[in-house]
């Protein structure tokens, strides 16, 4: 026998939306009121978060500020679906998404962090990588992208650049989306089973699972070489997509402060160096 549900007023209130029936009639026979009710309560935390973070955007029109957001993380890491429940609600005069494709012959002639240098953001502007310069740090070496030499080059160098970039006032907040192998494997099945994601799976991608091990070794090199007092990492647990994307858009609204007097320099950080077990 099914033991009887306990719920709050509170919860009853909030199975009793729109959402939340629309999404018990699409179980069908299937009714799990404790599943919609997880759900509900996300879609209403994420809705108190995008209106907090309508204001931080207003503080960054206001006062000028400019905000440099990396997403990074492996393959089917959830940064995409992540950047868009952090832009949604954003007025999108004033932050863009960078996503850049593999770069052009000229650009390959070109320092390589010039093409990220014309993306960074603009007074007023918040700018979201979804990946970034760091891809020289993990995919391209794994992936055979860029010689030992240009990346033993960037590693040399990307500290000193992301420390001009902040000298000069950018706030730039690194963030990594961790996933294990097994929810990796779980996602790309998912992409390749359903019509309307098999765009998204790369040979990159289909090579992942293969690399795993090598992805690590260069992950951990980059986060103990790149992990800095003033330019630190943070690290999201992301095998369930919907609390990383809490996580991160909390972690937005923590560390770039907003609330506070718009000329206090400075914006607080992690220095612990991170660590993760994907």
């Amino acid at each position: 026998m099914t033991e009887p549900y306990n719920f709050s007023d509170k919860e009853l209130k909030l199975l009793n939306s729109s959402s939340a029936i629309k999404m018990m009639l699409e179980q069908g026979d299937q009714i799990n009121p404790e599943k919609v009710l997880r759900y509900v309560k996300y879609e209403k935390t994420l809705e108190d978060y995008q209106a907090q973070l309508i204001d931080l955007q207003q503080w960054v029109i206001k006062y000028n500020k400019r905000v440099c957001l990396l997403f990074e993380g492996r393959d089917a890491a959830g940064k995409g679906g992540a950047i868009r429940r952090a832009t949604h609600r954003l007025n999108p005069r004033n932050y863009r998404v960078v996503a850049l494709p593999k770069p052009t012959e000229q650009e390959r002639g070109q320092w390589y962090f010039q093409r990220y240098i014309n993306q960074l953001p603009n007074p007023g502007e918040m700018v979201f990588f979804d990946r970034s310069w760091y891809n020289r740090a993990v995919v391209e070496p794994v992936n055979g992208f860029c010689s030992e030499e240009e990346y033993e080059r960037f590693m040399a160098e990307v500290n000193s650049f992301e420390e001009m970039i902040t000298n000069d006032g950018i706030i730039l907040l690194k963030i990594y989306f961790s996933i294990t192998k097994e929810e990796q494997a779980k996602r790309f099945l998912d992409i390749r089973e359903n019509p309307l994601k098999r765009w998204k799976m790369s040979p990159v991608d289909e090579k992942a699972q293969e690399l795993w091990d090598t992805y690590t070794e260069y992950k951990e090199r980059m986060f103990s070489h790149t992990h800095t007092d003033k330019n630190p990492w943070v690290i999201l647990k992301a095998n369930r997509k919907t609390v990383a994307r809490l996580a991160v858009i909390k972690h937005i609204l923590k560390e770039v402060p907003y609330k506070e007097d718009p000329l206090v320099e400075g914006v607080g950080t992690q220095t612990q160096a991170p660590s993760s077990s994907d």
